[in-house]
């Protein structure tokens, strides 16, 4: 069970194991090499872990491929009942997971334990989806049987980003699992932590090798992505990062599930609760959850000019009273940047956006708490009066950055909304049910919320259309996703 909070220090929650994982035991990296780690709250020094090499990438695979065959021949219920377990044990140690993430990503610690929660909600769902990978028959002329199965791909490898570093593991983990593959994790270098924590944790649950997890940078993605011996490659991150992967998976031919960057539109029609609403756009910022690092997050907010001001004045008040500090502290409702180059792009971009002419209504400085002067804290911050073809209104910053734009008619507000090459979430607020259904339906993307943001849903398909990805994940078509359809065609004696 988990250590009670008042026993939890930063030595107790670090994993004791800095290599790589593989073949159910832990392996020195071939070439020696090492990632350092630090906490972005304060520059301290969090140690090093092994850096995989294609070399690395070649034993992992081997292990994987090899650990597979008994896993498919398993029973889809002891499948089941071995990543139950695995959710189980995320439950007894979430608060020690928990404060993990914070000192190492920067996220609040009482948001990581919420995330804790998610990713064993998302192994259990998808466990409890075991016996629902079901075949078909198929109509055919007396004297045949024509039928279906569904069959594992073999072997996957997914790489999953900075901002829910355990939460991602577990989620992404859970599907290729059921569906009876071996699978890869390949973390952020940038929060290596609770991944090796969870490879710990559930050592022994699991046939060795049938879980792998390896640090690396940009070569081992790069070896996940060519390797012949991987059957799908997916990704959590952004546009570019997926294209590049993609490239590198097209080799050879091998299935792809992405999930990449969002510049999400919020619209906000007049007859909407505009407390409610006001409240749903800084709460869809994920502030308090990400500092703003978030695909998800709705940063483009478009505001009818007849309840503009309105609006901007309550965000900005219910902005200005989320209580910054450092993530591991449980009082703490907002925490840091993940690392000095995201922080470093976020700051460019509030230039930029000074520059451009956006006026700057809250944040756009780091926090005047001295105990927070060495960490990569930027206040939250609101940019009003923003133009669709301002660059803050166009690319993605991916940090706690808000673009509010007034508009006057429906037409321009939704050319505007759709007037980018992302198309993930998007949030419509009002009392019409019949402007909800018709907006819903023009927005191009592949998740809306009407009267609400950031809400995910077990069983409600989640993904992006346009370039903000391929596939759907959270559900069942993620499952099928790491299956691949056979069919078998029987001429029966007479």
């Amino acid at each position: 069970m988990t250590t009670s909070n008042q026993a939890l220090t930063t030595k107790s929650v670090l994993p004791l194991n800095r290599g790589l994982y593989y073949g159910g035991a832990w392996h020195k990296a071939a070439l020696g090499r090492q990632i350092a780690v630090t906490n972005p709250a304060d520059g301290s020094s969090l140690g090093e872990v092994d850096e995989a090499t294609t070399e690395d990438i070649n034993h992992v695979v081997d292990a994987a491929r090899k650990a597979q065959p008994a896993w498919r021949a398993m029973a889809p219920t002891q499948r089941a009942a071995a990543v139950r377990k695995m959710a189980q044990k995320v439950r007894d140690h979430a608060e020690e997971l928990a404060l993990l993430d914070a000192l190492d990503c920067g996220n609040p610690r009482s948001a990581m334990v919420g995330d804790m929660q998610v990713g064993a909600h998302l192994l259990d769902y998808f466990a409890g989806l075991a016996t629902e990978l079901k075949g078909e028959t198929i109509p055919t002329a007396a004297g045949q049987l024509n039928y279906v199965l569904r069959e594992p791909l073999g072997v996957v490898a997914r790489i999953v980003p900075f901002n829910h570093p355990a939460m991602f593991v577990c989620a992404k983990i859970a599907a290729p699992l059921i569906a009876g593959n071996s699978v890869i994790i390949k973390p952020s270098e940038h929060t290596p932590l609770s991944a090796l924590k969870l490879a710990e944790l559930f050592d022994g649950l699991l046939p060795a090798g049938v879980l792998s997890i390896v640090n690396g940078q940009v070569e081992a993605g790069v070896a996940l992505s060519e390797h012949e011996q991987i059957d799908n490659i997916s990704l959590v991150g952004s546009i570019q990062t997926g294209k590049a992967v993609c490239r590198a998976a097209a080799n050879t031919l091998k299935s792809t599930l992405m999930e990449l960057g969002g510049k999400n539109a919020m619209l906000i029609f007049p007859d909407a609760d505009l407390e409610k609403a006001a409240a749903s756009a800084v709460h869809g910022m994920n502030f308090g959850w990400t500092a703003g690092q978030s695909c998800g997050s709705t940063s483009r907010l478009f505001v009818q000019e007849s309840i503009y001001d309105e609006v901007l004045s309550r965000i900005v008040e219910q902005t200005n009273a989320i209580k910054m500090g450092l993530p591991e502290k449980v009082e703490t409702e907002m925490g840091c940047v993940s690392s000095k180059p995201q922080f470093d792009k976020i700051m460019e971009y509030i230039r930029i956006g000074q520059s451009e002419g956006a006026r700057l209504v809250a944040g756009g400085t780091q926090p005047d708490d001295p105990a927070l002067a060495n960490g990569y804290f930027v206040r939250p911050t609101i940019f009003a009066d923003v133009s669709a073809t301002m660059r803050i209104a166009r690319e993605e910053i991916f940090g706690p950055v808000l673009s509010v734009t007034p508009w006057s008619d429906e037409q321009s507000v939704f050319a505007m909304a759709n007037g980018l090459e992302f198309g993930l979430t998007a949030s419509v607020w009002t009392k019409d049910l019949a402007r909800a259904h018709n907006a819903a339906a023009k927005l191009e993307v592949g998740y809306v919320w009407i009267n609400g943001s950031s809400a995910h849903i077990p069983g409600a398909p989640f993904g992006g259309s346009k370039q903000s990805g391929l596939g759907r994940e959270e559900c069942m078509e993620e499952l099928l996703a790491f299956t691949q359809s056979k069919n078998v065609n029987v001429t029966l004696e007479p």
